[in-house]
């Protein structure tokens, strides 16, 4: 389907391709009028040869050296870092001759690697190769910066925690994930390396690259005689045009492997009981950018989840568990074993991030035989329980968010840990399949030996898949505890906003489990005795239940409107949310019943 473009802009593209495709029909003009028999066709072959061969070992040495450099250029940061970024690009803005003369004051005869290799590196095959380098490694440099810039940081992350060390995280995920820019920057390296004069004549005349024999051509046999010196030249950049399209626009190449077969299924441990891992226990300081994490926390549960707002640390946290960062102060037990001195690809811990971090160049097959020690047989198993079966052959551009999901949880446990860090797992996700997948995951985690630790901003999810919960605010811990001794006592209202309060309202403990609102309006709690004195609490809108035969009465203040429409109720001092029909009015007067076990009390400060 073509698209309509705005006027100009065809105009534009239009003039600048017919100039440059212009000259490429006056020399198709000029083969009537061409001598082509004054030229030495060994000559020409033989610069050729030197020119395609120079080109080749000069890219080949930008790329051993240059895709690393790109990549420190990319990870590292720092002032000297950005200079060295900086002053790498200079030979793109400098003339191709100064170049040339500033490889003399290096290479030349007198010059100190000229007088070491007794001026071998100038008028040789290696002076072309140093020259051709020197002009073409920013091409190679720039492009692997870009490149691994773009890369998903989590790619790297998770390619850790999946037991790979630095060198192989590198190998066998960064470099495959920027395989695309990084070809398109050798191709232009390899150009820019064929067709280099300057620095090439300046530094070594001898033997003849095509684009030196060419000039020296040019000055004996003047133009009619320049069309087939500079056929071979044409013809080979079009080729490698060609080749560098071709290899950049296909996919790698599938090699066939074997598939992950039904082994047996490995013997399942029924439900580790909660102190039988030994507990995890945090001590944790970070300075990053001008916000610190400080986290003080020990659990013996096997469910864990820390809950708080975005920016809080909490992803942060879970980097540092996992040895993802680094901390000012770390200590990171889970039992009898310490992580924080370990590597992460040491520490045995799973990790899902928010974005699953699927590696794009690998199907599902492959991504669960990435992990080094992936047990096949608890492949296998994974793949039928989460019902991964059909999908071995896709790609993560194939799969849905729900199967890159389990896709992700797969890969995290298809090798032994001990701890299985969830980032937001369902954040992506729809309401039912987010639903379905919270029931799939707490039904895994009765199954696993191991302590999952959920971090989200969900308060349901919370509850649902944790026995302990630590509530984590700018970076410090507000409340931990058990997640339902916290949902219910919170510490002041701002853990129980962060725990979903919203239909707030005050009263005072008369007993320990009763807390009166006002003209003879009390309410029996159950759960941990109430403080005395004032206090804040609320219940869910959808916990309030409007009935003639309610055990509360109250007067209708006002109506809020919404999808869910919610009456505000006045109940003694209280002001109380409930959902409700279109029928009810201010000033009517009902009577309604309440979940006591989802009210949540706290202190007033």
């Amino acid at each position: 389907m073509r698209r309509k473009v705005a006027s100009p802009l065809p105009w534009l593209a239009g003039l600048l391709a017919v100039y440059l495709l212009a000259p490429l029909l006056a020399g198709v003009q000029a083969a009537l009028q061409t001598r082509w028999n004054g030229i030495d066709y060994a000559a020409l072959a033989r610069a050729c040869v030197t020119s395609v061969a120079s080109a080749s070992v000069a890219t080949l040495l930008t790329a051993l050296c240059g895709v690393p450099l790109g990549f420190l250029l990319a990870r590292v940061r720092g002032r000297a870092m950005g200079l060295l970024g900086f002053l790498i690009q200079l030979p793109l803005a400098l003339p191709p001759l100064a170049s040339g003369i500033l490889l003399l004051f290096l290479l030349g005869y007198d010059a100190p690697l000229g007088r070491l290799t007794h001026g071998a590196l100038t008028d040789s095959f290696a002076g072309i190769v140093l020259a051709e380098a020197f002009v073409s490694a920013p091409f190679v440099i720039i492009a692997a910066r870009s490149a691994f810039e773009a890369i998903d940081p989590a790619l790297e992350d998770v390619a850790a925690t999946l037991g790979r060390g630095r060198l192989a995280v590198f190998v066998r995920a960064s470099l495959p994930a920027a395989r695309g820019a990084l070809l398109a920057g050798l191709l232009l390296a390899w150009l820019r390396a064929f067709g280099e004069f300057g620095a090439t004549v300046m530094v070594a005349y001898h033997p003849y690259s095509l684009p030196v024999y060419t000039y020296v051509a040019f000055g004996e046999q003047g133009l009619p005689a320049m069309l087939p010196v500079l056929l071979p030249a044409i013809a080979l950049a079009l080729a490698i045009l060609i080749l560098g399209n071709r290899a950049g626009g296909r996919q790698a190449p599938r090699r066939p492997s074997p598939p992950i077969a039904a082994a047996p299924r490995p013997a399942v441990r029924p439900a580790v009981a909660p102190g039988e891992t030994g507990g995890l226990h945090l001590a944790l300081d970070k300075l990053l950018q001008g916000f610190r994490l400080t986290v003080d926390w020990s659990s013996p549960a096997r469910r864990l989840a820390i809950l708080g707002p975005s920016g809080s640390g909490k992803s942060l946290t879970l980097k540092l568990i996992a040895g993802l960062e680094r901390a000012e102060h770390a200590v990171v037990r889970l039992g009898a074993r310490e992580l924080a001195g370990l590597e992460p690809n040491l520490r045995r811990v799973g990790y899902v991030p928010q974005s699953y971090a699927l590696f794009p160049h690998l199907d599902v097959q492959r991504q669960l035989r990435f992990p080094a020690g992936a047990d096949p047989a608890l492949a296998a198993r994974w793949l039928e329980r989460l019902e991964l079966t059909d999908l071995l052959g896709r790609r993560p551009m194939q799969l849905s968010l729900g199967q890159q999901q389990r896709v992700a949880l797969a890969r995290a446990l298809v090798r032994p840990v001990d701890l299985l860090l969830l980032d937001e797992p369902f954040s992506a996700l729809d309401a039912p399949l987010r639903a379905a997948l919270r029931r799939e995951l707490r039904t895994l985690q009765n199954e696993l030996p191991l302590t999952t630790l959920l971090v989200t901003h969900d308060p349901g999810e919370a509850m649902l898949l944790a026995d302990d919960v630590l509530l984590l605010c700018d970076g410090r811990p507000l409340q931990s505890g058990p997640a339902a001794e916290v949902l219910r006592r919170p510490v002041n209202e701002r853990a129980a906003r962060l725990l979903g309060a919203d239909n707030i309202a005050t009263g005072r403990a008369e007993a320990p489990a009763r807390l009166a609102l006002g003209q003879g309006v009390a309410l029996e709690l159950p759960g941990p005795p109430l403080p005395p004195g004032r206090l804040g609490w609320s219940v869910p809108a959808d916990r309030v239940w409007l009935h003639a035969a309610g055990r509360y009465h109250g007067t209708v203040e006002a109506l809020v409107p919404g999808p869910l429409p919610r009456a505000m109720i006045r109940c003694g001092d209280a002001c109380i949310g409930a959902a409700c029909g279109a029928d009810l009015g201010p000033g009517q007067s009902v009577r309604f019943d309440l979940d006591v076990e989802r009210v949540q009390v706290w202190p007033l400060a």
